[in-house]
């Protein structure tokens, strides 16, 4: 278990700071999401986990807005964690997005590995015409005992 664990968290690691799509090297960070995770159960071959989230912008003249969404994993997902925090910094082709502009469905890769205190990653792309990317700041912090690595997506209302 412990390599395993070790295994996932290097993967974790690799994700949060190695992957950077293509699509986001031509955007401008126009803020942050901040996403506080429910408690989640995985079904070995993927989860559910519903979130509630804030967006905090970089420009003064932009709005920041709220956001409820679920993320949806698919791929090795064994497990249970508690709630847990994930923060993106938020890339889009004009240096101010308008109020809602995250809402939508974003895809991409994930992975977190929990035995006691845990970390985990997520690197997406879409929202508003999938012109919004979505990449780590900070590693998932989660408690419980899960290992998960597939494809997710996230969608936010």
């Amino acid at each position: 278990m412990k390599t395993v664990f070790k295994a996932g968290l290097a993967a974790a690691a690799l994700l949060a700071v190695g992957a950077v799509p293509a699509s986001a090297q031509s955007r401008v960070q126009v803020g942050t999401l901040s996403c506080n995770l429910a408690p989640n159960v995985s079904f070995v071959l993927g989860s559910v986990r519903e979130m509630s989230c804030s967006f905090l912008p970089s420009s003064r003249s932009a709005k920041a807005g709220t956001y409820q969404g679920v993320t949806r994993r698919f791929g090795l997902d064994l497990g249970f964690s508690t709630s847990g925090r994930m923060v993106w910094a938020v890339f889009a082709p004009t240096a101010v997005v308008g109020r809602g502009a995250l809402r939508g469905t974003y895809v991409g890769a994930s992975t977190n590995a929990s035995f006691g205190v845990g970390l985990g990653a997520n690197v997406l792309v879409g929202g508003s015409s999938n012109t919004i990317a979505l990449q780590p700041l900070s590693v998932e912090g989660q408690t419980g005992v899960n290992l998960a690595l597939g494809v997710s997506d996230l969608t936010l209302r």
